[in-house]
């Protein structure tokens, strides 16, 4: 469970300097918020 945690939050930091170098304005805000979410949920095990 660690190790998928762990890729999880990889994909994730890839992902943040992905959108923050590519995207600007809103879309970048819009953007590193939803990849914090889907993060979030896959670590935590979902919303229920």
């Amino acid at each position: 469970m660690v190790s998928y945690s762990l890729a999880t939050l990889i994909i994730a930091i890839v992902a943040v300097v992905l959108a923050w170098n590519v995207l600007k304005g809103i879309a970048k805000t819009i953007a590193l918020v939803a990849i914090a979410l889907v993060a979030a949920i896959i670590v935590f095990g979902g919303m229920s």
